[in-house]
């Protein structure tokens, strides 16, 4: 019941704003399709398929990463320490769990929607990309990952200053590192193998050669359920610390 009422609240929240979130949730993957698929990668081949079928899956990570990280981040950060409206749950009689779990869920749902709207554009730009459960449950983990990453920077980071500085040291540098828009062969070696600890890393892969490796089929959404859990974790340990 704590569950839902906190899945509630952000429901009417997005359903208040819903134009403006959609409209903003569009931007930057439409950018993105012109940008790289008609202009710079119109007539180009990576692994013998076209360019926009090969970036496609990289913008799904992408903007499920910045758009779930930054709904509970920034909301969360801004509760602590502008409106002071975060500590109500605080001293609310819910658990730090279900807390950490409502927040995390809600800014996982509002990933999950921004790759709804990229897939239609996908489509409308005449992609090749495959919609099946395997990219269903690889988004779902990547919006989860980086929603309980915005739940843990949002509770420990002091100011809004510092939590662009966060997005842009630690969000921006996986935008453009983590396989989005090149093939990580081309990276130098040490920096590959950095770039292979990094969880928007296995999302990319595993969207984007899902099937081709049984193996690396496993160990991608593995990988990204150690981070999950890694970061639920910290967050709820951060809560109780403060209650």
């Amino acid at each position: 019941m704590q569950f839902m009422t906190i899945l509630w609240q952000e429901y009417v929240l997005f359903k208040a704003k819903f134009w403006s979130i959609t409209t903003g949730t569009m931007i930057a993957p439409v950018l993105y399709l012109i940008a790289f698929g008609w202009g710079l990668g119109s007539g180009m081949q990576v692994g013998g398929s076209s360019y926009i079928d090969f970036v496609i899956p990289g913008i799904i990570a992408l903007t499920t990463m910045t758009v779930s990280f930054s709904t509970i981040a920034n909301d969360i950060n801004i509760s602590r320490t502008y409106t002071m409206t975060f500590e109500e749950f605080m001293i609310a009689p819910v658990s730090m769990l279900v807390l950490a779990l409502g927040k995390i869920t809600a800014g996982a749902l509002r990933g999950l929607y921004s790759a709804f709207i990229i897939i239609l554009l996908a489509m409308i730009f005449r992609a090749g990309l495959q919609v099946d459960g395997y990219l269903l449950l690889l988004t779902t983990l990547n919006c989860l990952v980086f929603s309980a990453l915005g739940f843990t920077a949002g509770l420990l980071i002091q100011s809004h200053g510092d939590m662009a500085k966060f997005n842009s040291f630690i969000i921006t540098p996986m935008s453009f590192l983590c396989g989005t828009f090149f093939p990580l062969d081309r990276m130098p070696s040490g920096i590959k193998e950095f770039i292979w600890l990094l969880p928007l890393t296995h999302t990319t892969l595993a969207l984007r050669d899902r099937g081709s490796d049984i193996l690396s089929a496993f160990i991608h959404p593995v990988v990204l359920l150690l981070y999950l859990l890694i970061f639920l974790v910290v967050g709820v340990m951060i809560c109780n610390r403060a209650e």
